[in-house]
């Protein structure tokens, strides 16, 4: 068994101090030691983008990070979007455009889209689809969730 180590990272703006194996990936910790279990475990291979949090404000894939790796650094996971029990205009668009059916890859989207509209705050619909192109979403088809993510930037807007 692997020596553990302590490390400081900021986490939803919270600074936490945390022990993790070496190999323990960012996802592992944030699911099995922290509870922040929006983040899912897809693919593991980085791939499906259910995994997605920011890391320094950059959407990473936590399944593909190695916790000791973002030592030092902001972590902001799906639970950390909103404040409370208040959520972010495009959580609430997602939610009215039925844009979730079974969930599972709903927390790397928003990941993805909110960074998007913090970098673009008025993105095509063609921008928002290259955006998601890494999630990949099995039920809805993306249409709803193109929509949603449309909306919020309108509704961020006026």
């Amino acid at each position: 068994m692997s020596a553990l180590k302590l490390m400081r990272l900021s986490i939803n703006g919270r600074s936490r101090d945390i022990t993790v194996t070496p190999q323990e990936t960012l996802l592992d910790m944030l699911r099995d030691r922290l509870d922040l279990t929006g983040s899912k475990r897809g693919c593991n291979q980085g791939v499906c983008g259910a995994c997605t949090v920011l890391i320094d404000g950059e959407p990473m894939r936590a399944c593909l990070s190695l916790a000791l790796d973002v030592e030092g650094m902001e972590v902001v996971t799906v639970e950390g979007l909103g404040s409370g029990n208040t959520l972010t205009v495009l959580q609430q668009a997602i939610i009215e455009h039925g844009a979730v059916q079974c969930g599972f890859c709903v927390a790397g989207m928003l990941i993805t889209a909110h960074a998007l509209l913090r970098d673009n705050p008025h993105p095509s619909p063609e921008e928002v689809r290259a955006a998601l192109a890494g999630n990949l979403c099995r039920c809805s088809g993306y249409g709803k969730i193109i929509e949603a993510v449309c909306r919020a930037a309108e509704e961020k807007a006026a």
